[in-house]
């Protein structure tokens, strides 16, 4: 039986693909806080600029292309029985072959109804216009979980934490919660890997410190790992 390798990855995988985050974005963008754009206060106050904002994220998405941590991470399904748990919005995971993905923070290119959460549509064009509208007549929103909103895979995530044999955490500095606390809920002991270019920022003293950008650690990883499997 293939062990169960878990992978909780951040921007830093996306960025290697030239997928920018809110504050590389600059132009237009840098008059406002995050919050402006990515709120449910945001979207009663201009839904006009919410959509605009993540139209211009979507677009970015369109042309973009899975790098080379991505295909590996996919390729180590050959050795494991691997979850990827992505704080991302985009599906780079999912376009490299990885067969389990779950999203913590939403999808970019989904929508959902304003009157029914359960109403998820998957986008055919980059673009979401005010008008556009589900099958019950309401607006539809970005498929993204707000700040100030519930994280409602959370508990999913941390239930496939738990049942990790290895645990990786790659391209986040374990700043945003609650994602970032699930390293803590891994069997304390088993072979735990954090890729990140900046000095140590979480207290695992098991972890094994990778400092390297996404790409590049992820490469390191797989050799660390072929031991492992």
């Amino acid at each position: 039986m293939k062990k169960k390798l878990v992978i909780l990855s951040g921007a830093g995988m996306s960025q290697e693909s030239g997928l920018k985050t809110f504050r590389d974005m600059g132009g237009l963008w840098e008059q406002y806080d995050v919050t402006q754009v990515a709120s449910p206060e945001a979207w009663l106050q201009n839904p006009e600029l919410v959509l605009r904002f993540y139209n211009e994220r979507r677009k970015q998405l369109w042309e973009a292309k899975p790098n080379a941590g991505h295909r590996a991470i996919a390729e180590l399904e050959k050795w494991f029985d691997v979850d990827v748990i992505t704080q991302n919005v985009d599906d780079l995971h999912e376009q490299a072959g990885s067969s389990r993905v779950l999203h913590l923070h939403g999808e970019l290119r989904k929508a959902r109804s304003t009157a029914d959460p359960n109403l998820v549509y998957t986008l055919q064009h980059w673009e979401l216009k005010l008008g556009d509208t589900c099958e019950k007549g309401s607006q539809l929103r970005p498929h993204i979980v707000w700040f100030g909103e519930p994280v409602p895979a959370i508990e999913k995530a941390i239930l496939i934490a738990q049942e990790a044999d290895i645990f990786v955490v790659a391209g986040t500095s374990l700043a945003v919660y609650p994602a970032a606390s699930l390293i803590h809920f891994v069997t304390p002991g088993i072979p735990a890997f954090v890729i990140d270019p900046d000095s140590p920022k979480v207290n695992q003293k098991d972890a094994v410190y990778i400092q390297e950008k996404a790409v590049k650690g992820i490469e390191i990883l797989k050799s660390k790992l072929e031991i492992l499997k």
